[in-house]
């Protein structure tokens, strides 16, 4: 799937456009009554499949995991060379550079991936209709991933707060909740005086149950539990 946008380079230039070719998706599709549906983003370098595999192994059997690839692309950390990534990044720091359109672009290739669910995902109630026995029930959906991929669920995550991209256009998901493992926040040097110029943001992201965490060989363990618990309360409850 592509995505293509334009931005402008600066005063009196002309539009750019970029061109992202994002990879395969795949799909873990839930054992028991599907309740919830994640978008899971992989790191720098991995893919769609390699999270499938893992994922598919949680004891989580109401939730529905979607796994995107990025688009392969030139990466400013690894002095240019290419490999899949959600955008473009210098650093691994606050001071580094923020490639807005990588991270527009991606942000959108996941809501869309939401917004197709039989659950849509959209502003309103996401709401599925339930085939055993007719009634309506409500699936809540969710963006999560390690490393860059958290960066990338945080950055939607702020969109969601915001109610629109960094371009302006409206986002169209009620987030339920988001999960970083081993991530940072894009954009985090301006966020704080932007919450605080919009009440309705600050609503928002404060109502957003959000799990964060740092991982070492020591505490690994602890934390997947911790994780696993997160999810069972505030996104799979059964």
């Amino acid at each position: 799937m592509s995505y293509q946008q334009h931005f402008s380079m600066g005063s009196g230039s002309r539009p750019a456009r970029r061109n992202f070719e994002f990879g395969r998706t795949y799909v873990v599709r839930p054992q028991g009554k599907h309740q919830a549906t994640i978008v899971w983003l992989h790191g720098l370098g991995d893919n769609g499949s390699s999270c499938s595999q893992l994922l598919e192994n949680l004891p989580l059997p109401n939730i529905k995991w979607i796994c995107p690839t990025a688009p392969t692309r030139p990466v400013a950390l690894l002095g240019g060379f290419p490999c899949t990534a959600w955008f473009d990044v210098g650093e691994i720091s606050e001071e580094s550079p923020d490639d807005w359109e990588g991270l527009d672009a991606s942000a959108v290739h996941i809501a869309n991936l939401l917004s197709t669910e039989p659950a849509d995902g959209t502003i309103f109630s996401s709401i599925l209709a339930d085939s055993n026995n007719g009634n309506l029930m409500t699936v809540k959906v969710a963006i999560g991933g390690f490393s860059m991929g958290a960066a990338t669920a945080l950055y939607s995550a702020t969109c969601a707060a915001f109610g629109r991209y960094g371009n302006g256009n409206a986002y169209p998901i009620n987030l339920r909740a988001v999960v970083g493992l081993s991530g940072w926040l894009p954009g985090s040097r301006s966020l704080r005086s932007r919450v605080e110029g919009s009440h309705e943001a600050a609503r928002r992201a404060a109502s957003l149950p959000i799990f964060l965490c740092h991982g070492t060989s020591m505490h690994s363990s602890c934390l997947c539990l911790l994780y696993l618990q997160f999810l069972n309360q505030d996104i799979d409850p059964a």
